[in-house]
């Protein structure tokens, strides 16, 4: 892990498409700006891990799961 020190309105670049700023500092919760292509999701970690959990889930259906929640196709 780099750690690094930055003051309000410092920035640190990661590769050559985000940047992520320090925006404000109160008491012990820093507010940071997150600059960084629409292609590139960015999520706190704890709704990141819900993400993944719900799609590792999701994975694990099996086609019997949900045989009377998609409707058959009419002829």
């Amino acid at each position: 892990m780099l750690v690094l020190s930055r003051q309000r309105d410092e920035t640190i670049m990661i590769g050559d498409e985000i940047e992520i700023t320090v925006v404000d500092i109160r008491g012990d919760k820093v507010r940071l700006g997150i600059t960084a292509p629409k292609s590139v999701p960015v999520h706190r970690k704890e709704v990141y891990e819900a993400i993944r959990r719900e799609n590792q889930a999701a994975a694990q259906v099996q086609p019997q799961d949900v045989k009377d929640v998609v409707p058959k196709p009419q002829p």
